[in-house]
């Protein structure tokens, strides 16, 4: 199936339904949410996932799983996608969270074949066994630490967000603290209560997940470091390897 609408086709008696679409680049899914849990593979491009809990960026090549019911909202950056839609009751992965998921090359080329299935496949056949081994995949498959998590926090929420649209890696948790009207140390605790991660911990991630957005959408790595703060392009290199295991240029547009 491609470009259908989910919910077109939502009540066939399938365990999964895949649909491919295509995307222009800035595409904005607003908040909305699905009944079926939903794997959401871009096979070009990159996506940057939100909910009330937290951003998700998907690089190119990797998916997300998106719960059942989670609202989620979706910005393409030159994305095709492949997505399933599967079953409450088939879901092969749990919790309430959204995750990236790493793509084997066995599940990229399950995902690339189960988008020819027409809507009603035959269950016990080839077609059958194929959605069967998807879901096996899709169990197993890497989270990747690609989440910077939202504290429910009205305040401490809008310092997050704030951040992720201009992030500085120099930024203290003092800064913070004071905009709160909290001690340092009061802050500190608060942060890693409502976010189950330290602040340097936190504001390094973030800028890890802006930082690939931008190297997706072609600016150059130098400029990307410089504009977060880092003292230069080989520091901001160093971080993003350690945190992501490839160096920026692994996701830069070619």
């Amino acid at each position: 199936m491609r470009n259908v609408k989910i919910d077109s086709v939502d009540a066939i008696d399938r365990p999964v339904l895949a649909i491919g679409t295509d995307y222009p680049s800035g595409f904005l899914l607003p908040t909305h949410s699905h009944r079926r849990a939903q794997f959401l593979y871009g096979a070009t491009g990159v996506m940057e996932v939100g909910s009330d809990d937290g951003a998700w960026v998907v690089p190119p090549q990797r998916g997300v799983w998106i719960p059942a019911g989670k609202p989620h909202r979706v910005r393409m950056l030159g994305v095709s996608t492949r997505s399933l839609y599967i079953e409450p009751r088939a879901v092969p992965r749990h919790g309430d969270q959204c995750e990236v998921l790493n793509v084997s090359p066995l599940l990229r080329q399950l995902l690339m074949e189960a988008v020819e299935l027409p809507p009603a496949y035959d269950r016990q056949g080839r077609d059958g066994a194929l959605v069967r081994l998807v879901l096996h995949e899709l169990a197993r498959a890497e989270t990747l630490p690609l989440h910077v998590p939202l504290p429910r926090d009205t305040a401490l929420a809008g310092l997050c967000v704030a951040f992720l649209r201009q992030p500085d890696v120099h930024v203290a948790p003092g800064v913070w603290a004071a905009q709160l009207n909290v001690s340092e140390r009061t802050f500190n605790r608060r942060f890693s209560l409502e976010t189950g991660m330290s602040f340097g911990k936190w504001r390094q991630r973030a800028c890890v997940l802006v930082a690939l957005a931008r190297l997706a959408a072609g600016e150059p790595v130098t400029a990307v470091a410089l504009d977060m703060g880092y003292d230069s392009p080989g520091a901001f290199s160093t971080m993003f390897h350690k945190t992501l295991g490839r160096p920026p240029s692994h996701f830069a547009m070619a």
